[in-house]
């Protein structure tokens, strides 16, 4: 029977992520997931394909959502009395443009220090309306879905790859998912589920998440460490639509709980 594993979410987007031994599962994803973004004084948001750095950002939601902590290597913690309300910046994220809340002048001074260019923290506003499309539900700061899954059998069988290779084998981390499961009965099995119970939630299939190089970051230290994975994922998992896949994007159909060692029902 497939479980989950380990379960995510990454308060500030494109920062680390922290484990939990249940998410709480709202319309928009996993409660804080996303909530955040570093972004140019022109409110593009910052991520590790233009700033690994970012990895080594170590945020924490406290207080139930009133502060955030944020911790990085060399340089003193911030905490951060989050704004729900107040000035507002343009904000963008791929193609999408809006507005998010700034969080302040520390916030700001102490992430343009750790990542060496200048940036604002922003904040989903409460009336914040984003959607990838009419299909598939409102989402915060994402790059396009509510939830990724992965699996771990799939992670196996890439490193395993990998290895005959000749290369070091990579971890789940680098994927940066919400839901790890496992169990499943043969590697990449994720790709034909369409609609999944688990916990009291229910998610349904989007598309497949294909990567980018982001993978190729390290995310215990911050650094480039490519060229795996995404060499050998292109000899074996190109997308028909371009690129190369591994695990998949969910929308919520209806909001719960979910907790390390539920059962799926596929």
């Amino acid at each position: 029977m497939a479980t989950v594993s380990a379960l995510y979410y990454y308060p500030v987007k494109g920062c680390a992520g922290v484990s939990v031994p249940r998410l709480d599962v709202e319309e928009t994803g996993p409660a804080h997931d996303r909530a955040f973004m570093f972004a140019t004084p022109h409110g593009m948001f910052r991520s590790q394909r233009q700033v690994r750095r970012l990895a080594v950002v170590r945020p924490q939601v406290v207080h139930g959502g009133a502060k955030l902590t944020l911790a990085a290597p060399g340089h003193p913690d911030v905490t951060v009395d989050v704004r729900v309300d107040g000035p507002r910046r343009p904000a963008g994220v791929h193609a999408w443009r809006g507005f998010g809340i700034d969080q302040g002048e520390d916030a700001a001074q102490w992430g343009s220090a750790v990542l060496g260019e200048p940036v604002r923290l922003l904040r989903v506003p409460p009336d914040h309306e984003r959607r990838v499309d009419d299909t598939h539900g409102p989402i915060g700061f994402h790059d396009s879905t509510p939830l990724h899954l992965t699996s771990l059998s799939s992670l196996d069988d890439l490193n395993a790859r990998i290895l005959e290779r000749g290369a070091e084998p990579v971890a789940m981390a680098r994927f940066r998912p919400n839901i790890v499961v496992t169990g499943l009965p043969e590697p990449f099995a994720e790709d034909a589920m369409r609609r999944i119970g688990v916990g009291s939630t229910l998610l349904r299939y989007v598309k497949p998440d294909i990567r980018c190089q982001v993978t190729m970051v390290d995310q215990d230290t911050g650094e480039k460490a490519g060229p795996e994975p995404i060499r050998t994922l292109a000899t074996f998992r190109r997308d028909p639509d371009g690129g190369v896949a591994f695990g998949v994007k969910l929308a919520v159909d209806r909001p719960g709980e979910i907790a390390v060692g539920d059962p799926l029902a596929v």
